[in-house]
């Protein structure tokens, strides 16, 4: 299926700022950032231990001043070119969970905010999951690793915003695919 143009198609592209890590652009009049690594790919772990409880990052953000609950993520290509989904899964996984897995399977790849970014996030279920390190994150990350029972999840999630946490909707995306593939059938 091929979207129709936009109006917007023809306008020259300007670049507004770029950065290390984003570049801020301009088409017609429409601003939208977009990632300078990794083809502006990010990846997000959906990650269960061998006794059941889901992997959750906690960690400080910036743009939101707030800290916030994730499952582990971060971006393709941020240490070099050749990177893929599933290594870079596998990097994040370990870096920010101290866990390791076995199997890598990418389920689904789309944007994360389509009027703001041309950001794409890749949700990867890992399997088999073995305890390699501690976690915590690199570079001063200060990652909290929280392992919740998979049936406490969500209500652990939602005293989290009580506290004061900020949430990221795309947890929520993650717990249904634990127990199903994008397509509905169920997960194997």
């Amino acid at each position: 299926m091929n979207a129709k143009p936009t109006g917007h198609d023809d306008a020259p592209v300007e670049t507004l700022y770029e950065g290390p890590w984003l570049r801020m652009l301009r088409r017609g009049r429409w601003e939208y950032v977009e990632r300078t690594t990794g083809e502006g790919m990010a990846v997000i772990v959906i990650a269960v231990t061998p006794d059941d409880k889901l992997l959750f990052v906690e960690q400080f953000r910036v743009p939101l001043g707030a800290p916030t609950i994730e499952m582990p993520a971060g971006l393709v290509g941020d240490n070099h070119d050749t990177d893929t989904l599933e290594a870079a899964a596998g990097r994040e996984l370990i870096e920010e969970t101290g866990w390791s897995a076995q199997r890598l399977e990418v389920l689904l790849v789309g944007p994360t905010s389509a009027g703001m970014s041309s950001e794409r996030i890749a949700f990867v279920r890992a399997r088999g999951l073995t305890r390699v390190g501690a976690g915590g994150g690199v570079d001063n990350e200060n990652i909290t690793v929280h392992e919740v029972p998979r049936a406490q999840a969500p209500a652990w999630l939602m005293q989290k915003r009580r506290e004061g946490y900020e949430l990221d909707l795309k947890l929520w995306a993650g717990l249904w695919m634990l127990e199903h593939n994008p397509d509905g059938t169920p997960a194997d």
